[in-house]
């Protein structure tokens, strides 16, 4: 049950109610397992997108949109669920993005065609964005200490385990047809669990808000929708359709929104009002040299899951179980270090990351040899060797990182300091799927699956180098 502790401290933060919130353990699974559905279903329609295209005829085109559409509604409307949380009560956001996610996610299901599905992931991106928000700050608001290190911990962890999880939990759902489902329950699955979440975040979850709560900004609002609209749609979209007008109008939208953006919100924060995103937010050094190295480490965690998927499936054959299976390595792996993470960050602080850059590099290095020299006799278990180390690598960093780009945010900007995170780390991910992506497409056709493949893995080899070199610049106590 969700409890409540007299603090006097509350009274003069400002940061939570007078009585502060007390998140216990099983508020905490509640939460995380908010978190893990949003990105357990961005990644979980990859291996699913033959048996989609088969039984709908929806072509490359609408393929691409099943997948952006979910990730451009998540990632416009991120940081907007935040601020809707400090103002409303992020419980109370909560329990509706749950509610809404479970609604969408049978819509998405009973989907007839292709455009109706779309539209279905749509609204479950906007579903997503409402709950996901309220989990980071409802831990920086009702955890303190080494509990609240421990529970950013287990959300990076729940969400490195979250993507992978997804396309693995993706295959076999497919393949097992249950009920003579299909594809349909990748979708159906997220209905019981939501119910179950619902009852669960009733009993457990505090509610928590800002005792200050600013009202929405919507020029800030319109301004960002516009700039993450204006570059992930042409990107996402553009391949699959041929490069249209309208992609390139769009891409020089995008600088000009950005920088109107970036004034507007300025200004907001010079004349005393609270922005969307306030760039004195970004004065936090922690915050700022943690969100540039999210940035890079998401591009090219997105760009490979889609990449793997596809071309295991379409370039070898596999089935959907085998290609899912294929990143168990990486699964368990990550896990393994996730766990060992908060120790070696107090004998070691953000050095950790470094550490984990240096492994990640070394599996996706491993990968790229693997495939330039067994292809086509590829297997699940000659990519075990990199999977693995790739994997450890990658659970040194995300864990962490979480827990520096929040360590300093103050609780009262605990909604709108978790929503620029997961706005930066999801607008990333659908960038790294539309970027790479595109790349490996653009060169299976030319060059073959394999050289493409590689090349891919190289690219994303390059992100890892940034994500090592940035890494030397994070404050290295971790908080």
């Amino acid at each position: 049950m969700a409890t409540r502790v007299f603090s006097p401290a509350a009274r003069t933060t400002g940061g939570v109610d007078h009585a502060s919130p007390v998140l216990g353990s099983s508020g905490l699974f509640t939460v995380l397992l908010g978190a893990a559905l949003p990105l357990i279903d961005f990644f979980i329609v990859n291996v699913a997108l033959p048996t989609i295209d088969h039984d709908l005829a929806a072509g490359p085109a609408l393929l691409e949109l099943v997948v952006a559409g979910y990730g451009l509604a998540y990632a416009v409307l991120l940081v907007l669920g935040g601020r809707l949380g400090d103002l409303f009560g992020r419980r109370r956001l909560f329990l509706a993005g749950m509610a809404a996610f479970g609604l969408t996610s049978l819509a998405c299901g009973l989907a007839p065609d292709a455009w109706t599905l779309v539209e279905a992931r749509v609204a479950q991106g906007a579903a997503a964005a409402l709950m996901l928000p309220q989990v980071l700050a409802t831990i920086h608001a009702s955890t303190t200490g080494a509990r609240r290190a421990k529970a950013l911990s287990l959300y990076g962890a729940t969400a490195g385990l979250s993507m992978v999880a997804g396309q693995i939990l993706g295959g076999v759902l497919v393949a097992a047809d249950v009920a003579g489902s299909g594809w349909r329950a990748i979708f159906l699955v997220n209905v019981p669990v939501a119910l179950v979440g619902l009852l669960l975040a009733v009993r457990a979850v505090p509610e928590t808000r800002s005792d200050r709560p600013a009202p929405v900004d919507v020029p800030g609002t319109l301004l960002l929708t516009l700039t993450l609209l204006s570059l992930l749609a042409p990107l996402t979209e553009g391949r699959a359709s041929g490069w249209p007008l309208w992609t390139w109008v769009s891409l020089a939208v995008f600088p000009f929104s950005a920088a109107a953006f970036w004034r507007v919100e300025l200004r907001a924060d010079r004349r005393g009002r609270t922005p969307l995103v306030p760039p004195s937010l970004l004065a936090l050094v922690s915050l700022r040299r943690g969100l540039a190295l999210v940035l890079p480490f998401s591009i090219g965690f997105g760009g490979f899951m889609f990449v793997i998927a596809v071309a295991l499936q379409q370039g070898l054959g596999m089935g959907a179980v085998v290609s899912g299976l294929a990143l168990v390595p990486m699964a368990v792996a990550f896990f393994g270090a996730s766990l060992a993470g908060p120790r070696l960050v107090r004998r070691r602080g953000s050095r950790v990351v470094t550490a984990g850059g240096l492994l990640q590099g070394l599996g996706v290095a491993l990968l790229a040899l693997t495939v330039w020299r067994s292809w086509p006799d590829l297997s699940a278990w000659s990519l075990l060797p990199g999977m693995a180390v790739a994997g450890f690598g990658q659970g040194l960093q995300l864990p962490v990182l979480f827990r520096v780009v929040l360590s300093e945010v103050p609780a009262e900007r605990a909604g709108v300091g978790s929503g620029v995170m997961v706005t930066t780390q999801q607008s990333a991910l659908a960038l790294g799927v539309a970027t790479l992506g595109s790349l490996f497409l653009s060169l299976a056709a030319s060059a073959g699956v394999r050289d493409a493949l590689v090349a891919t893995l190289l690219v994303q080899l390059a992100a890892v180098a940034v994500t090592v070199a940035l890494s030397l610049r994070l404050p290295r106590r971790v908080g």
